[in-house]
């Protein structure tokens, strides 16, 4: 077999055995008194968010924690694991205000466009000051979209979304809210 045979059976052995370096997106599914809801998280273009997300499910932050802000046709804001969890130290008077014990992150602003059923994290005027708080848009506002990180949508379930008590005109504050019973992680 002459040089250029080989080196073509080479190429084409490589092609064909390596393994694609592409990565499914996790995905994770909240459980509500309404049903479940199924997410994918864009791990793609919101690395540091996604990871924050999974490493609270996985130790259990969510479960428990209120829909502490929601807006019939905006959003319903949840994941105020410092004075939101309803099992453990729940403050009505702070929900909302609180995040995690871990650093805040830096933006991950995309182009994704907030739609119905898609997550973003919550965060103060400061960009870099998302925690651990997130919301599910009820509909389309494209004034969020580059000003908060997109990092996941629902894929089903949506209608128990719909179904998550609302608060207050105006506020949004819940009193008496629906919470996270639990967050799982697929494999």
């Amino acid at each position: 077999m002459n040089l250029n045979k080989k080196i073509l059976l080479v190429f084409f052995l490589l092609l064909f055995t390596t393994k694609g370096e592409s990565v499914e997106n996790p995905k994770i599914t909240l459980k509500l008194k309404y049903g479940e809801v199924k997410i994918e998280l864009f791990k793609d273009i919101a690395p540091n968010h996604v990871e924050r997300i999974l490493e609270l499910s996985k130790k259990g932050k969510y479960d428990g924690v209120a829909f502490h802000r929601v807006i019939d046709g905006f959003m319903a804001q949840t994941g105020d694991v410092q004075h939101g969890n309803t099992k453990n130290n729940f403050n009505p008077a702070m929900v909302g205000t609180g995040g995690s014990d871990l650093p805040d992150l830096k933006a991950e602003f995309n182009d994704v466009p907030h739609e119905r059923g898609i997550l973003s994290m919550a965060r103060s005027q400061n960009p870099d000051s998302a925690n651990s708080q997130f919301f599910i848009c009820f509909d389309t506002h494209p004034h969020l979209d580059r000003q908060y990180t997109v990092f996941g949508k629902v894929t089903s379930g949506m209608e128990f979304v719909d179904q998550i008590k609302k608060g207050a005109p105006g506020s949004g504050s819940v009193d008496n809210p629906d919470i996270i019973e639990k967050i799982t992680i697929e494999k």
